[in-house]
């Protein structure tokens, strides 16, 4: 394929696969510009004579992830702003005519002469379900360094939404307003035990001892989570009073706790173990205590369950979306409604209190958690690498769109476990945002 040939076929490729009107300019590898036609935004730079072919590979939203962490292109701006021009590609699939159309201009797309460069994934070896399974997607995600994480994610290293009630605080204070919220929502009192499961860095139980006076333990199964959560609860001066953990929620087994905590982690138990998830926490808390389940919730699944997951399937052939969080991000996770969680909770016997979204406190806090990368660019890239700081940056930045569009929410649910038929809240909410 000649220069002039290779550039041809790029051209017809992409006009037919953004009709339009286009919202952003793009430039080849040859700098031959494809302006848009509706007010660009950004430009898409594509890098290397073969990159779009590697980027609309089958499935779609997979590939070009992959293509952005190996530096097949790159983009101006945000990501999460740069997300919905470039998934526009979907409105030109509505039809297998359509399909087979974008397949053969696809074909005839050049390719590079060079293997492309591969993408490390994770590889779990565990058999799926297996705690060993969990160990080491816990282990795959969280331990890529303290260092690292430090860098991006704020002065307390809370790896879960800040709150933002007015929409105009900074990060920093946005995570101890959610903490704050937290143990408000527990109504914690000095000198009750509280449990974290999935205690991160321990900022919930370093923040509930110092403000609410209470005993707390913190799980982790992370070796470097553990490691600097010890050593800020003895920098605190907290370690009469908090204790760190590096165990299984699943293997405790002591006096029940007042109040249970949960943020960020039942996302990675998955919609099949639930049932055991809530029907543990249940027997680890008092009569009369409360149980705060802060996750990442999904979509509801199709009432037409065979066609719902025929639809499903297909998507993940086509698109791919779930594999690339699953291959590179959260390799032993999965999403389930907060409708869909919260019924699990209720059959273990918890009593569901109150339901809250923060879906657009999540979206707000991972444009902070971008931005912060992209401050501390070289620093990143010195100590994870070029290829992390990429595939970090696209992951948190698509996820920022998701939550505002609400492919993707948030939920805090308060549970009760109710004592000889009494749940011990107060009558309204009102003290929760005194």
């Amino acid at each position: 394929m000649t220069s002039d040939s290779a550039v041809d076929a790029a051209i017809a490729f992409v006009k037919r696969l953004y009709p339009p009107p286009r919202r952003f300019d793009l430039r080849l590898w040859d700098g031959t510009l494809l302006p848009g036609e509706a007010g660009s935004t950004f430009t898409l730079r594509v890098n290397t004579r073969g990159a779009l072919r590697r980027m609309f590979g089958i499935p779609l939203a997979l590939s070009l992830g992959e293509s952005y962490v190996r530096g097949d292109f790159d983009f101006d701006g945000d990501p999460w702003a740069a997300a919905p021009a470039i998934r526009a590609y979907a409105d030109s699939l509505r039809s297998p005519r359509d399909a087979a159309q974008l397949y053969r201009l696809w074909r005839a797309l050049p390719r590079d002469d060079a293997a492309p460069i591969p993408v490390d994934a994770a590889n779990i070896k565990a058999e799926q379900g297996s705690r060993q399974w969990d160990l080491e997607g816990i282990r795959y995600h969280y331990d890529l360094g303290n260092d690292f994480y430090n860098l991006f994610l704020g002065e307390r290293m809370v790896y879960s939404c800040g709150y933002y009630p007015t929409g105009t605080e900074d990060l920093d204070t946005a995570q101890d307003l959610k903490l704050d919220l937290i143990c408000r929502k527990l109504r914690l009192e000095p000198g009750e035990r509280l449990l974290d499961i999935g205690c991160g860095w321990g900022a919930l139980v370093i923040y509930a001892a110092q403000r609410y006076c209470v005993r707390a333990l913190g799980v982790t199964l992370s070796k470097e989570q553990h490691s600097l959560a010890t050593q800020r609860v003895a920098e605190a001066g907290l370690e009469d009073r908090v204790t760190i953990r590096l165990q299984d929620y699943r293997d405790l087994r002591e006096e029940p706790f007042d109040k249970i905590a949960s943020v960020g982690m039942f996302e990675h138990v998955g919609g099949e173990r639930l049932p055991q998830y809530f029907e543990h926490t249940f027997s680890l808390l008092r009569p009369g205590g409360l149980f705060l389940n802060h996750g990442i919730s999904g979509r509801p699944s199709s009432p037409h369950r065979l066609r719902g997951r025929i639809a499903e399937d297909l998507n993940e052939l086509l698109v791919g979306s779930v594999k690339f969080r699953k291959r590179y991000i959260f390799p032993t996770g999965g999403l389930v409604a907060v409708s869909e969680a919260n019924l699990p909770a209720e059959q273990a016997g918890f009593e569901v209190r109150d339901v809250e979204s923060l879906r657009e406190h999540y979206a707000r806090t991972l444009q902070f958690w971008v931005r912060n990368m992209d401050a501390n660019r070289e620093a990143v890239v010195r100590t994870v690498g070029m290829a992390a700081y990429r595939l970090h940056r696209i992951h948190l930045g698509v996820a920022s769109w998701q939550f505002m569009t609400g492919d993707l929410s948030i939920h805090q649910t308060l549970l009760a476990k109710k004592d000889r038929g009494r749940a011990r809240v107060p009558w309204s909410r009102e003290d929760i945002y005194k």
